[in-house]
């Protein structure tokens, strides 16, 4: 089908958004207030700190603060891809930190393990299942860096296992796979803005107060407790976890380390039974191919394949525009890619189109840190694999405020920041030219090219 066609009739919006489970907002913050424990962003981070926070100690008073509607960001834009890894994948994670890699590896598949006990402790249904996902090569270059470390991965005991041709195309019917890996375990998928939404329940639960339509506008420390500004009132609390991804930061030093990318994804009708049959997919993994610019996809609960990546874009200035979140040179892009990956499915239809910004440093995967006199923590550059990883955060952040050392805060990943940005207008120069080198080398076999030779000895980047 003619991607314009297959794309006339898509709304504009998040296809998880656009749903009538969508609950009402909660009241806005309207006067002044105390609290032990102000978590500031109401997405993964800021849902996870707070129901944590008072699982570790219930008497502890907390309120959340949302700007706008709780899961309306990248929250509620991703892929729902809930993955293990901390560290942006097992490749990225032993080139910056070898010696605790095992440690980092372990703790991730623990982190998703507790994800799953947590939702079927609170009843959240958003759709979990433990698929997996398959990591798949369509040139040969790529086989060779999934083979790369199968003996490490081995040793970790990590449960991967390798396909051939023939294998990977009898997990999905694809014509242009040459292999693959799946990652059994590692990955399960879900629905992200009813993981939101039943987060949001949990914490009301448990006795969080949660205002949306409440951004913070200003933070100021009298040396004792910080004050929360919000158009219509204010919090005056002991202690303040931030999760704010991408939007201009309440602490100013972060401006330096993170960078907006947007990312954008189409969804189509759900596949008629003989449509399914042609794909085969009976065990639903993700799925994520192998380039420098990837696609990521997946099935949804009624069937429908959610197809998204490739396009990594960032505007120059790092401007963070309502209007970016469409970008119809990128959705026909897809939409042809969505046809050569599968064109058994060439009469399939889209139904959603939408983009949304993530927050991206220079390391690809979250950093953390502490400000204030150790009474505001944060954690943010989780660069698209948020879904899982936030959890991860959230305990680091809980752990930063405590004062007392955990496994989590010794770690080095934990302790170091990324390399930091330049500044504008060098810094989107540095960007673009990246972005341009990176769409090379997947034109060459995936052959890096001085530019980005460089980069990786600085260990400063850039990633879809």
């Amino acid at each position: 089908m003619d991607p314009l066609k297959a794309l006339a009739d898509a709304e504009r919006k998040p296809y998880w958004l656009d749903s009538p489970a969508r609950p009402e907002p909660r009241p806005r913050l309207t006067d002044h207030t105390t609290a032990d424990l102000a978590v500031v962003g109401g997405g993964f981070s800021g849902l996870w700190t707070a129901l944590m926070a008072k699982e570790r100690d219930p008497s502890l008073d907390v309120v959340l603060l949302e700007g706008r509607r709780i899961g309306w960001a990248a929250t509620g834009r991703n892929g729902g891809f809930c993955m293990a890894t901390l560290t942006h994948g097992l490749a990225n994670g032993l080139e910056r930190w070898p010696d605790d890699i095992g440690r980092l590896e372990r703790m991730g598949v623990a982190n998703l393990d507790e994800i799953e006990a947590t939702l079927e402790r609170y009843g959240v249904d958003c759709s979990f299942e433990r698929t997996g996902e398959l990591h798949v090569a369509t040139e040969p270059w790529q086989l060779d860096a999934l083979g790369e470390h199968l003996d490490l991965i081995s040793d970790l005991g990590l449960d991967y296992v390798p396909l051939d041709q023939e294998q990977v195309r009898a997990e999905v019917n694809s014509p242009t796979y040459l292999g693959g890996l799946w990652e059994r375990s590692g990955c399960a998928m879900l629905d992200p803005a009813r993981l939101a939404w039943g987060l949001r329940e949990a914490c009301l639960r448990v006795g969080v107060r949660v205002h949306e339509r409440s951004p913070v506008r200003s933070l100021r420390d009298d040396g004792v407790r910080i004050e929360l500004r919000t158009p219509y009132g204010g919090v005056s609390a002991a202690k303040v976890a931030l999760g704010t991804g991408v939007f201009p930061p309440l602490l100013r030093r972060l401006k330096h380390f993170v960078v907006p990318v947007y990312d954008y994804a189409l969804m189509t009708e759900p596949l008629t039974g003989d449509q399914l049959a042609a794909v085969g997919w009976r065990n639903r993994q993700g799925v994520g191919d192998s380039g420098n610019r990837f696609h990521y996809y997946r099935l949804t609960d009624d069937n429908r394949i959610l197809w998204g990546g490739y396009d990594a874009v960032y505007y120059n200035g790092g401007l963070v525009k309502p209007e970016y979140d469409q970008r119809d040179e990128t959705f026909v892009t897809l939409a042809q890619h969505f046809y050569d990956t599968f064109p058994q499915l060439d009469e399939v239809r889209f139904t959603h189109r939408w983009g949304g910004v993530i927050d991206t440093c220079s390391r690809f995967s979250a950093f953390y840190g502490q400000a204030h006199g150790g009474r505001l923590a944060y954690g943010v550059g989780y660069t698209g694999m948020g879904v899982g990883a936030t959890r991860f955060g959230a305990n680091v952040m809980l752990d930063l405020l405590s004062g007392e050392p955990t496994e989590r805060t010794e770690l080095r990943m934990v302790k170091e920041k990324p390399v930091p940005f330049p500044p504008e207008p060098v810094r989107s120069g540095v960007i673009q030219v990246t972005r341009w080198s990176i769409a090379q080398a997947d034109q060459h076999q995936g052959r890096r090219n001085l530019w980005l030779r460089t980069l990786d000895r600085m260990g400063l980047g850039f990633d879809s």
